[in-house]
Parts: C-alpha cells; structure tokens; sequence
C-alpha cells in the first residue's frame, strides 16, 4: 500500500473510531426515538420478523425497515462473541452500544466512500474533505444516535456521490452505485430520498442548460436494481399489514409534512441556524463557500469541472433545506442529507484558497478562532448546561473561558502564519477533539442521570430482582419509551386507568402521591426512593384487595 494511503486510512480510522464509536454505551438512550427505534428492532429479532417493524407487539409503521435490520445484524454479531451461556443485559451499556452502532457504522462508511471518491475524482483533497465530513457537529451527534437520520444521510450522500462519479466519468459502474445507495436511502426513510435526489438532479440539470442528462440518467438495469432493493420489503410489509399505505405514506409522510400532526411547527426560517450549528467549526468557511459557488452559478458557470461541482454540491446543499423548511413538522435532523455537501462545499473552497497561495487575513482567522474556541468552552461546560438547563455562574465558567481563550489565540496565531490556509484542518480537528472528549469525560454522567430512563430502571432493578409489573403516573413520555426499553414491557399509564390489580411499582412525578388516593384505596403503599435530576419517586404497591376503582379525570 502507498505510503500516503497508509498514513490517510490510519488516520480516518483513529478519527472516525474516537467520534463515532468511542463511549457509545457510556449513556443511556436520550430522547423518546432512541428508545423506541430500539425497542422494535429487539422485538423483530426476538420474533425473527425481518418485515414488519412491531413496538410491543403492535405493527409499528412509522418508519421503513432499514436501521432496523442493521441493529439487529449488530445484535446478532455481537452475541456470536459472548459466552454461550451469557444473558445480554440490557442495563450494562452494551444494549445502548448495538442500538447505536447501526449510525456509528453508517456514519464511517459515508466517510469512506467520501475519501475514495475525491481520491479518484478530486485527488490532493480526500483526506481534508473526508476529515472536515467527519468533525461537523451534526455528523458526530447523529453517528452517536439510535435513529434513522444518519442511515438515510449516509446512503443518501454515497449515492449523490456516485451519480456525480457517473456524470464526469460516464461510467456505468457509478450510476449503479447511485441507484444501489438511493434505494438503500429509500429503506431508510422512505420516499423523501427519491424527492430529494429528483430535485438535485432536475435543479442541476437546468442550471447547467443539461437536460438530457436527465434521460441518461434514467438507466434501465439501474431502475430495476432500485426496485429490486426496495419492492420487496415494501411489498411484503403493504401485504401483512394493510395499513402500511395509510399510515406511513398518507400520516407520516405526506400528512406531517403539510400539517403539524406532532406538535413540531418551527418558523420558515428555522432551518438557517441549524445548519450553521450543524457545520460547526467550519461554519464561516461554509458560509464563504456558499458565497463563492453561488457567483459561480450566477456567472453561468464556466466549462471547468470546479465550478460544476461547487455549483452541484450548493444545489445539494441547498435542496433538503428549503424542501423542509416549507414542511409544517420540523427536526434538526431532517436537515442532516445536506451536511455532507456543506463538508465539500468547504474542502473545495479551502483547496481553492490553498491554490492560490494567500495568507489567510486576519479577521477570518480570528473568527474561525473564536467559533474553535466557543466550541471548547461549550463542551467543558456541557455538564452545568445540562444539570442547569443554562450556564450557571461558577468557577468553572472562568476556567473554562480561560482554556478556550487559550485554543481561540493558539489557533488564530497559526492560521495566521504564510501556511494558514494549509494549516486550517490540522488546526480544527484540535479544538473538534478536545470538545469532544469533554462531553464524554465530563457531560455524559450528567446526560445519563437527567436525560435517559437508565438510571430509573437500574434503580427499580435494586428493588426488585423479579420483572414486576411498572406503571408510571406524570412521567414524561421520554421517561416511558426508556422505561420499556430498559425493563423490555410495557409500561402502564395511571392517568389513562392502567392500574395494575397486583403487586408493581409505580414511578410517579416529584409531589403527586396526593392525587393518586382513588388508584390506592385499600393498597399498602411502600415509599422506595426519590430520582431527583429525573424529578420522580419510586413506590411499591400492594396488590388490590378489591375491583380496581375508577380513575380521577386529569
């Protein structure tokens, strides 16, 4: 192997090994998808159900089947390393581990395939554009979650990458790449991949006066390996599950985005600001590189390749953002598709500037310095952010300010230099690795006690040994799906009547014992301890000695 190839893939994979796959387990499942997502791949593999998604026995068809079967492949290698007579447990860590591999996985793999394609089509820029991918905030955040944004991101970007590989080179082997990883897409979440590419390439095609590459595009064998990926499974779910159409396609795609169905309405213009903190650090080179490729466009483009892609890459860049910011249901990840082709959007404008051979002026260095250092400061203070819901006044604030003042003046003093243009990923991927370990070391003891339903059950777990009924009173729902996912049940509702008639434990909001008296008449209550950074408290209840009584209105 080339030494220089040697020396990238050793340092891809330290990289991508420390942000993607380093501390996965050292806290539990956040958020009310973690868990869920969780939760239906375990029961499909306990079933050995590889077609229709089920939460608690029901189907649930939210979302297509892609990171599904990836968590239970995961799930299954690793249990071929334990022990035979080993039983996984689900509150040791490694339950969140496999849950979140299946981005992890994704995540490198999208880095990969980004490093060989600027090898072959860009060379002299893979490294950077594979590492600059890799170190956007939003790529490491959802490589680290059990969801399925980073599945379709991933999949998505291989397969924009292998249309343009085919739109230079006309190779044919490219374009099957493209509709292998769009299908891939398509199993991620649905026929948002199809309208996404659709719109890239038709955006493309006319900015560039190129309409024929439209027809060349539509390759035969290419559509028939797309559908022979993606019809069966849905086909196969449609059939053993009538309401597949209805509720994926009509409620959860085509109803979510014209109506706020989940209470998710953001303003127009909400999406901005997430992508300027997803691209974090490289937020002011985007914003430059969005500048430079949009004169591009408007001069009409040259014949040149450069200002092709930079053009392509701003389409695709451009494209999930304005198509989501018309949907009524926003998230911060519907956005994540467009991360990617921001990542390239900079290598290109950086390896532009490098060309050329200036020195990096003084307020771009010093802006870029500051956001490095703003990024440290927030990752040292992440443990009182979330502990607080703020930044609290402390000693620690100082301190912390005092070390990230130290890596924005390090920083601009280097990009300052007669190389700093050279010297900009080198010195980024610094402040990238330093926040990142300071989550890790500092923040994710506080993200596991306030924020995940771990620490709940492990202490109900304490309690009792044996799997006794639960049931939750003024919980959150986060606290519920996580609950389900830790404790492998369901769990009942007080203020929907499910009151357990024998012996269970009941996690109730802080302070609302009173209001349950008609759920407990007749019932020896037993207190067992209090979770004050979840806000509840632990009881044992007796089982009733009567008919269950009937519920107080809430």
């Amino acid at each position: 192997m080339n030494p220089r190839i040697r020396t990238d893939v050793l340092l891809l994979v330290a990289f991508c090994g420390f942000l993607f796959f380093y501390g996965l387990g050292s806290f539990g499942l956040i958020g009310a998808d973690e868990p869920r997502y969780a939760q239906v791949a375990r029961e499909m593999l306990q079933r050995h159900d590889w077609i229709t998604p089920t939460l608690h026995g029901a189907p649930w068809l939210e979302k297509p089947v892609l990171y599904y079967w990836q968590a239970m492949l995961v799930t299954r290698v690793w249990r071929a390393f334990l022990p035979a007579d080993a039983v996984p447990d689900p509150l040791s860590g490694s339950a969140d581990q496999t849950a979140r591999l299946p981005s992890a996985i994704d995540a490198a793999l999208m880095i990969a395939l980004v490093y060989l394609f600027l090898r072959r089509f860009r060379p002299g820029t893979q490294i950077d554009g594979a590492l600059i991918t890799a170190s956007c905030a939003a790529t490491i955040g959802f490589a680290r979650a059990a969801a399925t944004d980073m599945p379709l991101a991933a999949m998505f970007a291989i397969a924009m990458l292998g249309w343009y590989a085919w739109y230079e080179s006309k190779r044919r082997m490219y374009s099957a790449v493209f509709y292998l990883f769009l299908a891939l897409a398509t199993l991620a979440k649905g026929p948002v991949a199809l309208v996404l590419a659709a719109a890239i390439l038709l955006i493309f095609a006319a900015v560039n006066r190129e309409w024929p590459i439209l027809l060349r595009t539509l390759w035969t064998p290419g559509i028939v390996l797309f559908l022979a990926v993606t019809l069966p499974w849905y086909i196969t779910v449609q059939v053993n599950n009538p309401q597949f159409f209805r509720v994926f396609i009509l409620e959860h795609n085509l109803a979510r985005f014209s109506q706020d169905l989940y209470h998710h309405r953001q303003p127009f213009w909400f999406f901005v600001p997430v992508l300027l903190l997803a691209t974090m650090p490289w937020t002011l080179w985007l914003v430059l590189a969005i500048v430079d490729s949009a004169k591009s466009c408007f001069r009409s483009l040259q014949s040149g390749q450069e200002p092709r892609f930079a053009v392509f890459l701003l389409i695709w860049l451009a494209v999930p953002v304005v198509f989501f910011s018309a949907s009524q249901s926003k998230l911060p990840g519907y956005i994540l598709p467009s991360i990617p082709a921001g990542a390239l959007l900079v290598t290109w404008y950086l390896a532009a500037k490098r060309g050329v051979g200036t020195r990096m002026p003084w307020p771009l260095a010093t802006i870029h310095a500051i956001l490095c250092g703003g990024l440290v400061f927030a990752a040292l203070m992440s443990a009182n952010i979330v502990v607080n819901r703020h930044l609290s006044r402390s000693a620690g604030v100082y301190i912390a300010g005092g070390i990230a003042a130290v890596v924005a003046l390090g920083l601009a003093v280097a990009l300052r230099s007669a190389n700093g243009f050279r010297f900009v990923r080198f010195a980024t991927l610094i402040p990238v690795v330093l926040g990142v370990a300071a989550i890790l070391k500092l923040a994710t003891p506080s993200l596991d006690a306030k924020l995940s339903a771990r620490p709940i059950a492990q202490t109900i777990r304490s309690f009792a040994k044996e799997d006794v009924p639960v049931a939750m009173n003024g919980a959150t729902r986060e606290q519920e799906f996580g609950l389900e996912f830790y404790l492998n049940r369901k769990v009942a509702r007080y203020e929907s009547g499910q009151v357990p008639p024998g012996n269970h434990v009941l996690v109730a909001r802080q302070g609302t014992l009173a209001e349950l008296h008609p759920f407990l008449a007749g019932r020896k209550v037993s207190y067992l301890t209090n979770i004050p950074a979840q806000n509840v408290e632990l009881y044992w209840i007796g089982a009733a000695t009567g008919p269950s009584p009937t519920p107080p209105p809430h």
